[in-house]
Order: C-alpha cells, then structure tokens, then sequence
C-alpha cells in the first residue's frame, strides 16, 4: 500500500465519513422511518411508505439540480471546505429540529428530514472531490475504502447507543420509546459536529487562488457549461455516469426504505435494526478489503460482484417471510454495500481531470440523486398503487441489471485500459 491511512490529512478525510454516517444509520436508516411511522399510526402502512418516498425523493430532486453547478462553484471558488461547512451545518441543524417536531406533526417532520438529507448528500460532493487530494492515484481505491469502511464502524457505534436508548430509555432518563428517538436525533446532530471538526481544521484543499462572490458564481457557471459540453466527447465517463446512475439508485433505495419495507411486512422493529447493525459491523472490514483489491486487482472487480449479490437480495427480498431472512439479507448487503459506493466514488477518480474534481464530482453526485429520485417514488407509488410492499421491491432489479449492463460496456471503452477491460470481460453479466 502506497499511503499510510493513519497520515493526517488522510485520516482526517475519513474521520468526515465516521462522523456523518451516524446520520445515514441512526437517522435515514433506521429511527426516521419509524418515527414517521409511529406519526402516521392511524394510516394504512403504504401511506407512510408513500409520503416517505417522497420525503427522500424531493430531496434528491433538488441536489441533484444543484449539484453541478456547486461542483463547478467549488472549484473556481476554491471553496470545497467553506461548502462543505456550509452544508454540514445544514444537515446538522434540521437533525436538531427533528427532536422537537410536535406530536403528529408529519409535514414538519417531512420537511425537516428533506433539508437534513439536502445537507447530508450535498456536502457529499465536496467530500468524494477531496479524495483526488488526500490520496496519491495508485491508492485510491484502499483510501476511498478506507473512508467508507470508518464510516460504517462510527455508525454503528452510535446506532448501538441510541438503540440502547431505544429500549431502555429509563436507563437513560428518558420518559419512553418516542422520547428516545428524539433524543437520538440530537446526539446523531452532536457527534456528526464534533468528528467534522477534524477535517474542517486540516483544510484538506489548500492549493489555488480563492474567489469569491459573483466571479466565483460566473466562474462556475461557465465551467459547468464547459463541462456537460466535453462530457458528450468523454465517452467512458459519460457511459460510467449512465452506468452508475442506473445501478446506484437501487443500492440509495434500499438503504432509505428497508426498515420502511420491513415494516410493511410487519417484521419487529427490534430485529430490523439489528440487522441494520449487521450492515454495519460486516460492512467495516469487507469494504476496506474490497479497497485493498481495487489497488491490486481493479475497483470494477468489487462494482460487479456488488451487483450481483444485489440483484440475489431482491429477489429473495420480495418472497421472503420471516425475521431470519431479513438477517441474511442484511449479511449480504453488509458485504457489498460499502464496496459499490467506494469502488464507484475511486474508479470515477481515475476517469476524470483531476484539477477539476470538484466539477466532475458535481455530475457524479447529480447522477446518483436523480437516481435516488426515481428510486423512492416507483417504491412508494407501487405499494400505493397495488397495496402489496413486495412487489415494489422487485422493481429495484431492473436497475440493477441494466446499471450492469452498461458498466460492462464503459469499462470496455477505455481502450488504454487492459485491466479494467479484462475485468469487465471476465465479469460480464
């Protein structure tokens, strides 16, 4: 391995991980769905899963509209830290509010959890962009593996005391169960603040003139142009944005709605959120395994076996019936869920220019949240639609196997590239 992963300005990028996973875990996950549950108690389940769907789908519309220009504004500016800052801030404070939503509040709890998932996936852009600098390209694939596996550990260590206080909030001077999801908000809010502060103070991108104001605004607008124009011309990058697109909003799908399908089908919501903690503990080593591969063998390896193994989940997701089942599923996507974000995130680095991540990394990001758009509406409207959960998981799979598909002939298009040609040939599905 080409960098140590314990370096300063390395670790300090993949502590940002450890400290806002604690909101894709505690909050996306697991206690936001069934909160918003509990809200809802009075309606038919599917309604829940509906206005969840489009909760999570809003959200992705609009950073997803933003997300090139923000790349693109980043870059010119030179202010990927300001920005992530800025959007870090505004996933903590809505988190925040969450805790004081009032009692069957649903629209207020909607809306606080859209603009805590605008800040959360939107500073994500200026996160990804900081790998091109905190890692040398021959060990990208470990360090971006490194980040997703730190992430994994760090929400599960506060899932495992908020699920503590879950169940015993007595112990912890709670008055019950609801009083403890609130107070999970907050401590989610707190510990994504505290483990920021790392990252924020090492200022991980230090090259370039800052600038500000309207030129930067101008600056960016004219570079994002440029850029949708030569992404026309970059074919392997623009047949890997289509690839991932397609394969990424089913993996953004099941990470927001599973404990919401679990709970159509009336799985308990203790073991539910064990098998998330699966997810997360199997997802530490086997994601930081799958970077050292990516160094040594090519990050495509671990992009297709991920497919596949997600394509198996959900067709035995939609037939299975009872709680163990649920826990398999959670040991196979524990084993690849990690491994498809990072491998995505490092093998897109070596596709692109690297003076201008920033940009390119805007695209990246706008294409995994017009797919996490479609995602959690064609879930909702299908459970609303057939008032059967189980067939709106299926659905999922299609994106699975055309993102394959297309991935398969983006790696071949990279002509110069024997290994991963040779990987996607061997791979073909």
């Amino acid at each position: 391995m080409q960098t140590s992963l314990f370096r300063r300005p390395v670790f300090a990028w993949a502590l940002y991980d450890w400290a806002n996973s604690a909101y894709a875990t505690t909050v996306i996950a697991v206690f936001f769905p069934i909160y918003f549950k509990q809200i809802l108690a009075d309606q038919d389940p599917t309604v829940s899963t509906y206005w969840l769907g489009v909760a999570s789908g809003t959200s992705s519309l609009v950073l997803a509209v933003l997300a090139p220009f923000l790349g693109a504004l980043a870059d010119k500016g030179n202010a990927h830290m300001r920005l992530l800052m800025l959007f870090t801030a505004l996933g903590v404070i809505p988190t925040l509010l969450l805790a004081a939503v009032a009692p069957g509040d649903w629209q207020m709890a909607a809306f606080w959890f859209a603009v805590s998932s605008i800040g959360f996936w939107g500073g994500l852009i200026f996160y990804d962009s900081m790998l091109v600098d905190v890692a040398p390209a021959e060990s990208r694939d470990s360090v971006s593996g490194f980040g997703y596996a730190v992430g994994y550990l760090g929400g599960a260590v506060l899932l495992i005391v908020n699920i503590a206080m879950y169940q015993m909030p007595a112990t912890f001077g709670l008055a019950d169960q609801d009083a403890a999801i609130r107070m999970s908000f907050v401590t989610v809010a707190a510990w994504w603040t505290v483990f920021a502060i790392p990252l924020f103070r090492q200022g991980a991108r230090k090259s370039g003139a800052a600038t500000t104001g309207k030129l930067a605004i101008r600056a960016g607008i004219k570079e994002l142009i440029r850029t949708a124009h030569e992404l026309r011309t970059l074919k392997p990058v623009l047949l890997f944005l289509l690839a991932y697109w397609l394969y990424i909003d089913g993996v953004n799908t099941m990470i927001k709605m599973a404990v919401d399908y679990g709970l159509a089908l009336k799985f308990p919501a203790s073991s539910l959120i064990t098998a998330i903690l699966l997810i997360q503990f199997i997802g530490f080593p086997m994601t930081w395994m799958f970077g050292v591969l990516g160094d040594r063998i090519s990050p495509l390896f671990g992009i297709f076996v991920a497919i596949l193994v997600y394509c198996g989940v959900t067709l035995y997701a939609a037939f299975m019936t009872q709680v163990h089942e649920f826990y398999l599923l959670a040991i196979a996507i524990g084993c690849v869920q990690g491994a498809i974000q990072s491998m995505s995130r490092s093998y897109y680095a070596r596709l692109i220019p690297q003076d201008r991540a920033g940009e390119f990394y805007g695209f990246y990001n706008m294409m995994g949240k017009f797919a996490s758009v479609l995602g959690p509406f064609l879930m909702g409207f299908t459970a609303l639609l057939t008032g059967n959960s189980r067939f709106s998981i299926l659905s999922l799979l299609v994106l699975f196997i055309i993102g394959g598909g297309v991935l398969v002939i983006a790696a071949r298009s990279r002509s110069n590239d024997v290994i991963t040609k040779s990987a996607a040939d061997s791979l073909s599905i």
